[in-house]
C-alpha cells in the first residue's frame, strides 16, 4: 500500500509504511546501517544540512532526566556540499527516500542550501527546521526562500510553541506537510551544577504532542500532518494516526533499543500481527525495555 505524505502536486512524496526518523537521530545513513534496516522505513530523514560548516555545542551536551533527557548539540555538519558528496551513494541504495532536514539563520543561506540539495537526484524531499523563536511572517520568508529553488515537496517542521498562526504561514507559503512538533527546549543542571539549555526528549512528551496533533488535524483536516514527539512503541504511533496524523517520525526510542522503529514501521505497514502485552511479544520485550531506560528502572526481563 502507497501512503501519500505531501500535497499533490508536481513531485508529490509516497512511502510504503507511515514511519520513519526524526532528523538528529540516525545521522546521514550510514551510522546505524549494521543496527537497523533503514529499507524497512517509509523514508529516511537526515540530520540537520546546513549551507556552510556548523561547529558541534562546547560544554555538558547530554543530560539524563528522570523521564527522559536534554540534548544540547549545536547542530554540528560540514555543510550541505560536503555531506552530499560523502552519503549520496549511501543515500542511493536505502530504497527509500530520502528527506534532506535543512536550517539556516537566514533566507538568504536557506536559498544557497536549497539550491545544492535540489541538485541531488538520491533526496526526494527537504524539511525545512523552524527555528523557535520565529514569526509568522518569518516562517514565510524562509519556506518562499526554500520553494522559490526547488520543485521537491517541501516539509516545514513547526516549532514545539508555534501557533496556528505559524502553521498557517507556512501552509500560505506552499508547504507541502506540516511536521509537528520539533522537540520542546527545557533547561536542566549538568553534573557539575551548571544549568544548561537544550532539547527535551522521552515519553512524556507524547501526550503533550498527541493533544496538540490532534488540535492540528482538526484546524488543517485536508493537510498531511506528519506526528513527531515521544513515540516509544507501535502503539504510541497508533495513537498518532488515530489522531489524525498521515505519519509519524520515531526520536529518542531508536537511542536505547534501535530496531524498535523496525517494529513499528512494521507494525504500522500492516505486514505484522501484533500480540497482546501479557503474552510477552518481542515489540513489548522492546517498549518495556526503553520506558525503564528513561523511568531510571532495569528492565523486566520476563517480557
Amino acid at each position: 500500500m502507497t501512503i501519500r505524505i505531501s500535497k499533490s502536486g508536481k513531485s508529490t512524496l509516497t512511502v510504503e509504511t507511515p514511519v520513519m526518523n526524526a532528523t538528529g537521530i540516525l545521522g546521514f545513513g550510514d551510522q546505524y546501517r549494521d543496527l537497523i534496516d533503514l529499507s524497512k522505513l517509509g523514508a529516511f530523514v537526515t540530520n540537520p544540512i546546513t549551507y556552510a560548516p556548523w561547529s558541534p555545542a562546547t560544554g555538558t551536551r547530554a543530560i539524563p532526566m528522570d523521564s527522559g533527557m536534554l540534548l544540547h548539540t549545536g547542530l554540528p555538519n560540514p555543510g550541505a556540499k560536503k555531506i552530499i558528496a560523502h552519503n549520496r551513494e549511501v543515500w542511493a541504495k536505502l530504497g527509500v527516500p530520502v528527506i534532506a532536514h535543512i536550517v539556516a539563520h537566514s533566507p538568504e543561506d536557506m536559498a544557497s542550501c536549497v539550491r545544492i540539495v535540489d541538485r541531488e537526484e538520491a533526496i526526494s524531499a527537504i524539511e525545512i527546521g523552524l527555528a523557535d523563536d520565529i514569526s509568522p511572517a518569518e516562517v514565510e520568508w524562509f519556506l518562499h526562500a526554500a520553494l522559490q529553488r526547488t520543485e521537491k515537496p517541501v516539509l516545514a517542521r513547526l516549532a514545539f510553541n508555534s501557533t496556528s498562526e505559524h502553521a498557517k504561514a507556512a501552509i500560505d507559503a506552499g508547504a507541502s506537510a506540516l511536521v509537528a512538533y520539533a522537540p520542546p527546549r527545557g533547561t536542566a543542571r549538568d553534573r557539575r551544577g551548571v544549568l544548561t539549555a537544550g532539547r527535551l526528549y522521552g515519553p512524556m512528551i507524547k501526550p503533550l504532542v498527541l493533544r496538540m496533533v490532534g488540535q492540528l488535524v482538526r484546524a488543517l483536516p485536508h493537510l498531511p500532518i506528519i506526528a513527531c514527539g515521544g513515540i516509544h512503541s507501535p502503539q504510541d504511533a497508533r495513537d498518532f494516526i488515530e489522531a489524525g496524523a498521515t505519519a509519524v517520525q520515531v526520536d529518542s526510542a531508536v537511542w536505547i533499543s534501535p530496531r524498535v522503529i523496525e517494529t513499528i514501521a512494521t507494525d504500522l505497514g500492516g505486514t505484522m500481527s501484533t500480540q497482546r502485552h501479557d503474552h510477552g511479544s518481542v515489540d513489548d520485550a522492546g517498549d518495556s525495555e526503553i520506558r525503564s531506560y528513561f523511568l531510571g528502572k532495569a528492565p523486566d526481563k520476563k517480557s
